[in-house]
């Protein structure tokens, strides 16, 4: 899974699935967040809220970009 960005010690990655189709995975220290793209939102997450906030904002600020990388 490539890398997006680092931020917070929070790091994004991208995968590909023909379950979720695009989505990305957000790591926080040891727990694991899921986001779909279309339309974008929490598939499972065990990461706090404030990272979860994050991470949401940084997808819709970064969306198109996201969706070609």
């Amino acid at each position: 899974m490539p890398v997006l960005a680092k931020f917070y010690g929070i790091v994004i990655r991208k995968l590909i699935g023909r379950s979720f189709g695009i989505h990305l995975h957000a790591f926080y220290g040891d727990t694991e967040m899921i986001v779909a793209l279309n339309p974008v939102r929490i598939v499972q997450s065990e990461a706090p809220s404030w990272v979860e906030e994050l991470v949401i904002n940084w997808v819709h600020q970064h969306e198109k970009e996201v969706a070609t990388a």
